[in-house]
């Protein structure tokens, strides 16, 4: 494989991953407070079809004509409209689960899978009138002068403004947690609500606005796929994508720049099965369609349990150590587990 064919791939996986980064890191923070959003595919696949929506009827709105797309203008206010429609479903969404399980104290679990189903199936019932129809999209925007640096140039700024304002979140969330006091408490409502509680702040205020933030970073992710990376809505447009987003927030240890880097390892697989389905001939296409899903599922499955032990048994132990402090990671201990604050 030559050097231009490499980086064009890796290109590709690193716009194909946005939509999973902004999912991705908006779990990382519910969960890093002790929510569990069981809704991410039920978030993304209804604010996918919201957002696409709100895009085109306001670029109708704005030029009066079906074609709004010519008008450099009306397509970005169309699309900024449509990641902040997108937005606000999404931290509605997730209000909803706040209020089943941190109010209400109901199961985690329960209320996510129900919620699921239903924004799934809401999706594909009001999104019916706009399936496979031309839209706005999100302008390529490379940066000049950036894009000219070799290697770094094609992979990270030759793209359009949400990739690289997924950057900035990734880097954003992890100096938040890891670097800022109100990091520290985050992560302290996840661990030991009481010891929080106990020391002045309120658990319950903060576990309402870490839910609704990452609902927020949920319904983003969900309008990148229809306004960015799979351009238009239709039925099922981000099936799946939502429990991988839940699976690789697992992978990735709850830290914002494991998470990334799962999601995109999840964009290399896409990008490769996309190369293979032209490479190789007489393979149904449903096969490299589900191949990364699998692929996927797989390496969650070897860097976990078992077989992680068995696959590094050969190595020293102080290798062996190191390997496994640095994939195994373990939940805050707090997470899914109600807080009555008195």
């Amino acid at each position: 494989m030559e050097l231009a064919q490499l980086l064009i791939i890796l290109a590709t996986a690193i716009a194909a991953a946005t939509p999973l980064v902004f999912a991705c890191i908006g779990e990382t923070i519910t969960e890093r407070a002790g929510v569990i959003n069981l809704t991410a595919e039920g978030t993304m696949m209804f604010c996918a079809m919201a957002g696409f929506g709100i895009a085109h009827a306001l670029g109708q709105w704005m030029t009066g004509t079906d074609d709004a797309y010519g008008n450099a203008t009306a397509r970005t206010l169309a699309v900024l409209g449509g990641f902040g429609g997108a937005a606000i479903i999404g931290a509605l969404i997730a209000l909803i689960v706040a209020v089943c399980t941190i109010s209400l104290r109901q199961s985690q679990i329960a209320v996510g899978f129900v919620m699921t189903l239903l924004f799934s199936d809401l999706s594909s019932f009001l999104g019916t009138s706009i399936v496979r129809i031309p839209g706005p999209t999100v302008p390529s925007l490379p940066i000049p002068g950036l894009r000219d640096i070799p290697v770094l140039g094609t992979l990270f700024f030759n793209s359009d403004a949400l990739v690289y304002a997924s950057y900035i979140l990734i880097i954003a969330v992890w100096l938040y947690l890891y670097r800022t006091r109100g990091g520290l408490i985050l992560r302290a409502i996840g661990e030991q609500p009481n010891a929080a509680f106990a020391r002045g702040n309120n658990v319950v205020l903060r576990r309402y606005i870490y839910t609704l933030v990452g609902g927020a970073l949920m319904g983003i992710g969900g309008a990148a796929f229809s306004l960015d990376f799979k351009a238009g809505w239709s039925y099922r447009h981000t099936a799946g994508y939502g429990w991988i987003a839940l699976a690789i927030v697992i992978f990735g240890g709850w830290n914002p720049l494991r998470v990334a880097l799962g999601a995109y390892l999840f964009g290399i697989l896409q990008s490769l099965a996309s190369v293979a389905q032209d490479q190789i001939r007489g393979v149904p296409t449903q096969v490299f369609t589900v191949a990364p899903f699998v692929l996927m599922i797989l390496v969650l499955v070897l860097t976990s349990g078992e077989w992680l032990d068995r696959l590094l048994i050969a190595f020293p132990v102080n290798l062996r150590r190191s390997i496994l402090k640095a994939v195994r990671a373990t939940p805050p201990a707090s997470l899914g587990k109600p807080f009555e604050q008195d």
